[in-house]
């Protein structure tokens, strides 16, 4: 078992750009890492607090996580933090080392992890 991370920025708490966003993120942990929606055991998403239009599992779900555990929660608040964030936290049923996971941080996200950006 193994974990992945990933993060993304929306422009506008909206249904559409947080689906639209959640869904690009995962698709784009799933190709990066060579996994399958069957390898994922379970999904923990957090949101800024200025996120509150859906859950982003529910892109999650529309995309075919059913049988995978999901869950949402407030990211914690620090006074100048990243704002319209969403983070994902992948727990993976795969024989992968953990130094060979390619966590995914796109858009604004980008920002928070520079030491293991890739380019996309």
């Amino acid at each position: 078992m193994f974990t992945i991370r990933g993060a993304t920025t929306v422009e506008r708490d909206c249904e559409e750009d947080i689906n639209s966003a959640v869904k690009e993120m995962i698709a784009l942990i799933l190709k990066e890492n060579n996994i399958t929606i069957d390898d994922v055991i379970s999904i923990i998403f957090s949101c800024t607090r200025d996120l509150k239009s859906c859950y982003p599992a529910k892109a999650a779900r529309e995309m075919g996580f059913v049988r995978s555990g999901l869950m949402c929660f407030n990211e914690m608040y620090v006074d100048g933090s990243l704002k319209r964030c969403i983070r994902v936290l992948f727990f993976i049923d795969k024989s992968v080392k953990q130094k060979d996971a390619k966590h995914i941080y796109l858009r604004g996200a980008a920002n928070l992890r520079p030491d293991i950006l890739k380019d996309f």
